[in-house]
């Protein structure tokens, strides 16, 4: 993973209770963590139009994270996020949780994500429009 393929980065402060018995970040917080970049990367994608959560927008419909490093408090990381592939109706979104200033991830994640009509509960194909504000967006265009 290659911090130069990814634009938007979301800044995060480790918190003490972030921490396990064990002295290091719990593993289910890097979910969280990643889930905090897809939310900040969406709302920049939407310019910040709130309809994206409550008319049409995503749903998160499979996540895996894979764990490189320990992650221990105190210490400032960076999520970076960037859709890899663009489909009909879904994407694969890339995450990478970086502690600043370093050039490897602790942890790398993929999730799908459907686009979603809140109101219709029912899976839609994703705009022309979305789908263009994706591809101009992105340091790296993904697949289709």
């Amino acid at each position: 993973m290659d911090r130069t393929d990814f634009r938007h980065v979301t800044p995060v402060t480790l918190h003490w209770g972030d921490m396990d018995a064990l002295g290091h970040v719990n593993n289910v917080i890097f979910f969280r963590y990643v889930e905090s970049g897809r939310i900040s990367y969406f709302d920049d994608l939407a310019m910040h139009d709130p309809a994206i959560w409550g008319g049409e927008g995503p749903i998160l419909a499979d996540i895996q994270c894979s764990f490189v490093e320990q992650l221990r408090y105190p210490a400032e990381i960076e999520v970076l996020t960037r859709t890899a592939r663009l489909g009909g109706k879904s994407m694969t979104l890339e995450a990478g949780i970086f502690v600043k200033g370093s050039e490897t991830p602790a942890a790398t994640s993929q999730a799908v994500v459907v686009w979603f009509d809140y109101e219709q509960q029912a899976t839609v194909r994703i705009s022309d429009a979305m789908r263009e504000r994706i591809r101009s967006f992105e340091a790296v265009a993904p697949t289709e």
